[in-house]
């Protein structure tokens, strides 16, 4: 009888810099992502060849895979270089590009995996469908995708999925946002995005009425989908992605830290389904806590539909977790009610009447009473939230996880000598004849040798368990079996390097190809379609791909050709759902006429159009 096998989880860990991703291995992740020097998302967060170089050779340690951003929009005379780069991505060992342009698929690249970038919008059965037939091995789903959406894809196409299981949240789909480009000049598509979510606008009627005043009204909380694992895995997921390669090395520690628990006790549970995707056991020296990294309050977002909890309307900024009330203002100090212990050196914040977000830093902590450095307006009764915790952000500047690779040894003997097999927690093996003259011990000398090749501490393997299989009890001097104990780690590694397998590119189905002669042709993906400006196409060869895909017309990319009157941002936050004013959803009728317009604080006005049978809203820039 057929027994399934079970599914390989992966913890996909952001990395702004190799510090980032040597963290990010050392408390859990299966695969890490970071950016090349140019032509990543996060312009940023670039990093040289040397320095990828290292990340790879660290992380195939342990089994996991590096994965390289390419994923911004590509001008003509940028292909080349792009080409060039990831020849040597390719050469360095890196398992897998995340990329966007659909360019890159007519260029010369070598045989290197590549994963469909969330920026490609990929938010449809038909669209990951058609990515997976293109030869694209992972596809990253759309932000604000629900259970049952992912489990539709999911059903229709067996490519592995990657779905973001935390982190910051954009308002705007994906690769479909312009607004940034539009009055900055800064292309989110290349990796320049100006943050315009998150600032303050003004909500105006189309009389010119104000409906609401300065608040941040397209900025959303972070994602928190931790209790959420099990079914996105039962939903189809496979890569569980943190967002976050602006983000630094405390925070890459703490959320994966986290997020390694919470799979790992899902995996318990249910061995026959899923299993780890990379090797080694982390040890800590903190209890991971998510609500202490950087967060503006956390949100499902659409996991479960539409809710009233996702966005973050008085501030853009971190908020971290709740510490207590303020009770009693003496002075100096304030007396605050809670359970939540304060260090010297916290930031506390709070929220005025007006819902301002106000801060302040602790000068002096004695027991519940708090002495701020300067005292602030603070009034009776006020919520206090810590978004520094300086206790936790020390644990987490030390050495905080350690990563081991679980190994059995055993030593035998022949005529000429001893023999060693070492056996690693993914079955590579390896076994010695180290030849030697023996002698007869006075004193059993099992446990000593037992202990001395299990002395493995500054190595990437621990020993669950040593036996001596010998018919005499002989003396090894402990400068021998340290010297074993050393050839044996090494030849290990270098068999562990030689098996490690590297995905490589997934060859394309056919969706570009007629059907066998005599046979009806088969609709091209795009037949006599026009892609507009959302498509994305910056260069003549992704607009060649569209064309052999069927299009019979193709328009420029938003950055190349601005069309008048064109959207700027497609977003499923929807500000008459915000304001209790969809009736679809049970809200009730606005008083206020519509067009709605956001007011920025420069003066731009931006229009909102409502397409309630998409339950989608736009931003334009109003005439």
């Amino acid at each position: 009888m057929f027994m399934r096998k079970p599914r390989p989880i992966e913890l996909l860990a952001p990395a702004k810099n190799p510090e980032c991703a040597f963290a990010a291995v050392d408390h859990g992740a299966d695969a890490v992502y970071i950016g090349a020097g140019r032509f990543g998302a996060r312009a940023s967060a670039g990093n040289s060849l040397a320095d990828i170089a290292s990340v790879v050779q660290y992380a195939h340690r342990f089994g996991v895979k590096v994965y390289v951003t390419v994923n911004t929009l590509l001008r003509d005379d940028e292909l080349s270089e792009a080409e060039r780069l990831i020849w040597e991505l390719y050469r360095i060992g890196v398992d897998a590009l995340i990329v966007q342009d659909m360019g890159l698929l007519a260029c010369n690249l070598p045989p290197i995996a590549l994963h469909a970038s969330t920026q490609m919008d990929n938010r449809t059965p038909e669209k990951v469908t058609l990515l997976h037939g293109l030869g694209f091995s992972q596809v990253v789903l759309a932000r604000e995708l629900s259970l049952d959406e992912i489990a539709r894809i999911h059903k229709a196409c067996d490519v592995p999925l990657e779905v973001f299981v935390h982190g910051a949240l954009c308002v705007s789909y994906s690769g479909q946002c312009y607004v940034s480009q539009h009055c900055f000049g800064r292309s989110a598509n290349r990796g320049e995005c100006a943050q315009f979510c998150r600032l303050k606008f003004d909500l105006l009627d189309r009389d010119g009425q104000t409906i609401v005043k300065g608040k941040h009204l397209l900025s959303l909380k972070d994602l928190n989908q931790s209790d959420e694992l099990e079914h996105l895995l039962d939903a189809g997921a496979t890569s569980l992605k943190i967002e976050g390669r602006l983000k630094d090395v405390t925070y890459v520690k703490n959320i994966t830290a986290y997020y390694r628990r919470c799979i790992d006790a899902i995996i318990k549970r249910r061995p026959d389904d899923y299993c780890k995707a990379s090797s080694g056991t982390v040890e800590l020296t903190f209890t991971p806590r998510p609500e202490k990294s950087f967060n503006r309050g956390f949100t499902h977002y659409f996991l479960h539909g539409r809710t009233p909890d996702i966005f973050s309307f008085n501030t853009p900024k971190s908020v971290g977790e709740e510490v207590g009330i303020v009770k009693e203002i003496r002075g100096k100090y304030m007396v605050v009610s809670g359970v939540k212990p304060f260090t010297n050196g916290d930031g506390l914040c709070y929220f005025d009447a007006a819902g301002n977000l106000h801060g302040f830093r602790v000068n002096r902590v004695e027991n519940n009473k708090i002495y701020p450095a300067e005292m602030p307006d603070v009034p009776l009764r006020t919520r206090l939230f810590r978004n520094y915790d300086k206790a936790f952000e020390g644990l987490l500047e030390k050495p905080s996880g350690v990563r081991r690779i679980h190994t059995r040894w055993i030593v035998g003997e022949y005529r000429g000598g001893f023999t060693v097999e070492v056996c690693d927690e993914d079955g590579n093996r390896v076994t010695v004849a180290f030849p030697s003259t023996k002698e007869l011990a006075r004193t059993p000398q099992q446990e000593n040798i037992k202990a001395q090749l299990s002395r493995l501490g500054n190595t990437v393997f621990v020993a669950d368990e040593a036996s001596v299989q010998t018919d005499g009890h002989w003396f090894v001097p402990s400068s021998v079996l340290a010297e074993w104990r050393r050839v044996m780690v090494t030849r290990l590694e270098s068999v562990r390097r030689m098996n490690y397998v590297r995905p490589l590119r997934a060859l394309p189905s056919g969706v570009m190809c007629a059907s066998d002669a005599g046979q009806e042709k088969r609709p091209l993906p795009f037949e006599k379609m026009k892609p507009d400006y959302t498509a994305n196409v910056m260069n003549s060869r992704a607009e060649d791909f569209y064309r052999r895909l069927g299009a019979v017309e193709v328009a420029p990319a938003f950055e190349l050709e601005e069309p008048r009157g064109a959207a700027l941002m497609f977003c499923r936050h929807c500000l008459k759902y915000a304001m209790g004013w969809c009736e679809r959803h049970g809200g009730r009728r606005s008083s206020y006429p519509e067009p709605y317009y956001l007011l920025s604080a420069d003066g731009r006005r931006f229009r909102l159009l409502f397409d309630c049978v998409h339950c989608q809203m736009k931003v334009y820039e109003a005439d």
